[in-house]
């Protein structure tokens, strides 16, 4: 509860900050003349406050002269505030937050969570403190949770002793000032800013930074709460300039409103309209309530923006007229509040003597009985029974505990009326906020609408142009098509003279055939004729050899007798030779004459089917043409059919869009009769220029909606024409394509009557070679008939006139032949041998090469699981190193978490100091041993935090127990870490 405390005014601070380089650059005069630490005088007229800080004044020096003093009254028990007032790029965020983590440059809020902590750690030992934060702001007149960004529109309501707050706001615990810190950068980075002409970093909206702060005492119990609001406001903007326009003008317009509201809350005097805004509604007891508030006021000090200047030096003023009653926020204990209630009934009871007394007195003067003036209880001891001290009125009306009740349940729900208000005037602006929306929403479908209206005139204007050009383009198709007709009659025309004129060439080509079957049958017959002829001069060179032998018997007997008969026999076998060797040449050559024309014929034949290939390319080409055409021609269609439809789903979303837009009219005007019931003409008016809108609108959409009926009616009209045109397009492609193949058949006949043709040529070409070959064997044997019969003719003269002589000589030679031949048969046996040799060395090369063609599937599938195997081993390595690794490098975090620990006790400050819980359990803990050590939190806190505590135990083969107590640190009051 809150004791009664003395009346204080805000305390008002004015800084100007240097002039920024744009104003350089335009030459801005510098206008603030300082008089002192407490005044300036801009523009003539001075302007007193509790202190003015000149541009050259540090982030230090502002926070010592101003906000050191408010930590102090917090962690008193006090709730505090820090507000940053002023135009826009004035240095409000600067002076509030500047940079967080810079020493030199950081602001209010940094500095004020490092001297939280650094008092907190100079309290007593016994005090238990529990802080908590929350960060939001108030965006287009909406809360919004900066640390949960979830939460966009939260309410204000207040808590059983009248004080506002944020409902449903997010409350983190914390326990050191970079915690403190964190909060505030994740915030920061979801807060609204935008670039503005005048600032590149402008505040959009109203950031509200809350630390609450609990605090104990373990041993009397006796509890604090402080509350300090850290306020950076946006700026109030003056739109010429900054040059806002959209979403930034909607912001500028909300910041502006909401200023005011707090302007008119400092002009009023009987009546404080704290609900015109949720900001002055958060900061109820900032303005006029249990508070010690400080406000900075943030100028400009150049002459562009005096006007600006001069009105926020105008509000600080204001601003010190404001009394705020702050009071102690002290929660009394039992033995307190025992105390008190004695004090209470003691007084009581004397103020029921002192009423009895009056009351006997009364009744004595009513019955008409002159009470002695002695008697008579002067005002001085009914105060001083009362506990005059204290202020309490002479004049006591006695009230009934039933009507003590009864006024005390008329107050409540006076209250509960006030939050349903409260509740009813939040729907009702968030109401209002959707039916804007959706005006605004249906002011740009109508826009949509009408962009669409002209949109699809371009696209019928386009879509004109288009007609044009596929009529012009269907007319150079139709005389294309003419002329594809006149030239498929020429090419039917030509392909049937080709026709023709293939039928004459196979009918040349089978007598062809024929013709070659019969040389075929004649060249066999031939052949047959040469192996006979063959045959039968083998014969005669046996007869001959046979009579040779014979004959050399008959020399050697001495009965020599010329063979006349037989010389004339074979005269005449040589003759008959040479008359059928002479006939095989007459028609050797009558056979190479007809193959030499029949390869003219064959080159002929090659190069017509060569035009008629060409010619059928031709076809092809064109056809392909035409077919690409009737594509082109199909494609257009379909991209009409798809513009038809197209323009047919308009057609619907136009009339849905316009039902939709009726029924919209007819909520609004029910919604604008309930809530603008008051001015009925305006309401006339409006919904006659709704009406006059809505008609206008509906007839040019009727219009455009006639004229693209009948464009679709056009289109469809030229359509079906080119449909028509397609089908027979498709159907004279049909038949070329018919055409076509017959071609390819007949071409591919061609193309296997010529390879047939060719194989039958290259087999009359072996034949001649064959042939040739058999005249020069037939020659051979010819011309060696002759020199045998020669020598055989010399042969038999010299042994007849030689025949005594030479009986000798032939024995010996007919020894050494026989010698030569079984000399030649040994060799030939040897060769024999050794080719049998060779060929099973071979085989056996051939089996030894097949085997290993065997075995090397085998060692190649042997070797891919090797090397498989040997992937996965490597793999396995680097998984162990790597685990290895990890280990390794956890157990040295584990060390050196150990060794924070540890330094934390020579760290921490001081053995005897309060600690910090963030968290509202018992806190017990446990410590824990292990091989590496562990980190242990152990011990009982008092009333609700915990202490802090290491455990190291076994390293190594020793045994070593380290344990440090920190009564101040961080807890959460609940659960073990180890």
């Amino acid at each position: 509860m809150a004791e009664p405390g003395a009346e204080c005014s805000i305390k008002v601070l004015c800084r100007f900050r240097p002039l920024n380089q744009a104003e350089i650059l335009r030459g801005d005069r510098f206008l603030p003349v300082f008089q002192g630490d407490d005044s300036v005088v801009v523009g003539g007229k001075p302007y007193v406050f509790d202190r003015v800080f000149p541009p050259n004044t540090t982030q230090e020096q502002v926070y010592r002269a101003c906000a050191m003093q408010i930590v102090k009254d917090v962690l008193a028990g006090y709730n505090g505030t820090i507000f940053a007032y002023g135009q826009t790029s004035s240095g409000k965020t600067h002076t509030m937050e500047g940079k967080l983590h810079d020493p030199q440059q950081m602001g209010i809020i940094p500095r004020i969570a490092q001297d939280i902590f650094n008092h907190i750690y100079a309290m007593d030992e016994n005090l238990e403190f529990h802080i908590k934060v929350s960060y939001f702001e108030i965006y287009l007149d909406k809360i919004r949770d900066l640390l949960d960004m979830t939460k966009t529109n939260l309410s204000v309501h207040e808590d059983k002793n009248r004080v506002p707050y944020v409902k449903g706001c997010t409350e983190r615990f914390v326990s050191s000032p970079e915690e403190i810190l964190d909060v505030i950068d994740e915030g920061k980075s979801n807060r609204h800013v935008a670039v503005t002409n005048m600032n590149e970093h402008s505040s959009r909206s109203h950031s509200i930074f809350l630390i609450n702060i609990k605090q104990e005492n373990v041993e009397t119990e006796q509890k604090l709460s402080g509350k300090l609001y850290l306020v950076d406001l946006a700026g109030s903007e003056k739109v010429s300039k900054t040059g806002a326009e959209g979403a930034v003008l909607d912001e500028a317009k909300n910041i502006n409103k909401s200023l005011s509201a707090l302007g008119q809350r400092h002009l009023s005097k009987a009546y404080v309209p704290y609900r015109d805004s949720k900001m002055t509604r958060i900061l109820q007891d900032s303005l006029g309530g249990n508070c010690r508030t400080t406000m900075f006021i943030c100028c400009s000090p150049s002459s562009y923006n005096d006007a600006e200047t001069k009105s926020t030096l105008m509000f600080g003023q204001r601003a010190k007229t404001i009394k705020n009653s702050a009071s102690v926020n002290l929660e009394l204990t039992a033995e307190q509040w025992k105390k008190k209630y004695e004090k209470e009934k003691e007084k009581n009871k004397a103020l029921k003597e002192t009423i009895a007394r009056l009351e006997a007195e009364l009744s004595r003067w009513r019955s008409g009985e002159a009470v002695p003036e002695t008697e008579q209880l002067s005002g001085t001891e009914t105060e001083t029974e009362s506990g005059g001290g204290e202020g309490h009125s002479s004049i006591v009306i006695h009230i009934s505990e039933e009507e003590r009740h009864k006024y005390e349940e008329e107050i409540r729900k006076l209250y509960k009326q006030l939050d349903d208000k409260d509740d009813e005037i939040n729907q009702q602006s968030q109401l209002m906020e959707k039916l804007k929306q959706q005006m605004l929403d249906q002011e740009e479908v109508l826009a949509a609408a009408r962009g669409g209206g002209e949109a699809a005139r371009r696209e019928l204007a386009a879509l004109r142009a288009e007609h044009g050009a596929a009529r012009a383009e269907v007319a150079e198709v139709l005389a294309a098509l003419e002329e594809l007709a006149r030239s498929y009659d020429r090419k039917a025309q030509e392909a049937e003279d080709t026709g023709r004129h293939n039928r004459r060439l196979a009918d040349e080509l089978a007598r062809t055939e024929a013709t070659t079957l019969s040389l075929e049958t004649e060249l066999q017959r031939v052949r047959d004729l040469g192996g006979q002829q063959r045959k039968r001069a083998a014969e005669v060179l046996n007869g001959l050899m046979r009579d040779l032998s014979e004959f050399s018997v008959i020399v050697g007997n001495g009965e020599i007798k010329l063979p006349v008969e037989v010389s004339g026999a074979i005269e005449e076998e040589f003759a008959v030779a040479r008359l059928y060797i002479s006939k095989i040449k007459s028609e050797v050559k009558s056979v190479v004459k007809r193959c030499r024309q029949l390869e003219g014929l064959q080159v002929e034949c090659h190069r017509k089917l060569e035009v008629t290939g060409r010619e059928l390319s031709s076809c092809q080409l064109l056809i392909s043409q035409h077919e690409a055409k009737i594509r082109s021609l199909t494609e257009y269609m379909q991209s009409v059919e798809g513009k038809k439809r197209h323009l047919e789903e308009s057609y619907d979303a136009l009339s849905e869009e316009l039902a939709r837009l009726r029924a919209q009219e007819t909520a609004h005007e029910a919604a604008r009769k309930e809530r603008e019931h008051d001015e009925p003409q305006d309401n006339d008016e409006v919904k006659k220029a709704l009406e006059l809108q809505l008609e206008t609108h509906r007839e040019a959409q009727h219009k455009q909606l006639t004229r693209l009926r009948d464009d679709i009616n056009e289109k469809q009209r030229t359509i079906d024409e080119l449909r028509d045109l397609t089908q027979k397009l498709q159907l004279e492609l049909e038949k070329l394509r018919a055409e076509h193949e017959a071609l390819r058949g007949e071409e591919r006949a061609k193309a296997a009557r010529l390879q047939e043709l060719t194989f039958l040529y290259e087999r009359h070409e072996q034949s001649k070679q064959d042939l040739k070959g058999l005249e020069e064997t037939v020659a051979r044997e010819l011309q060696t008939l002759h020199n045998l019969r020669k020598l055989f003719v010399q042969d038999v003269t010299t042994r007849v006139k030689k025949s005594a002589e030479l009986e000798p000589e032939d024995s010996g030679g007919l020894h050494s032949q026989k010698q030569k031949i079984s000399f030649l048969e040994n060799n030939l046996e040897q060769l024999t041998k050794v080719h049998k040799q060779l060929d099973l060395w071979v085989s056996k090369l051939v089996r030894d090469n097949a085997d290993l063609r065997c075995e090397l599937p085998k060692l190649e599938k042997r070797l891919r699981a090797t090397a498989a195997r040997v992937q996965s081993l490597e793999g396995a390595l680097r998984e162990a190193k790597e685990g290895a690794l990890q280990d390794k490098r956890r157990y040295q975090r584990e060390v050196e978490r150990i060794k924070e620990a540890v330094r934390a006790k020579g760290g921490a400050r001081r053995g005897h100091s309060a600690h910090i819980g963030a968290g509202m359990g018992s806190g017990v803990g446990r410590g824990g041993r292990s091989g590496w050590g562990e980190v242990g939190m152990w011990g009982e806190g008092g009333g609700g935090g915990w202490e802090v505590g290491c455990g190291v135990g076994d390293v190594g083969c020793g045994t070593l127990d380290v344990g440090c107590g920190v009564q101040r640190g961080v807890g959460w009051g609940h659960g073990v870490m180890g």
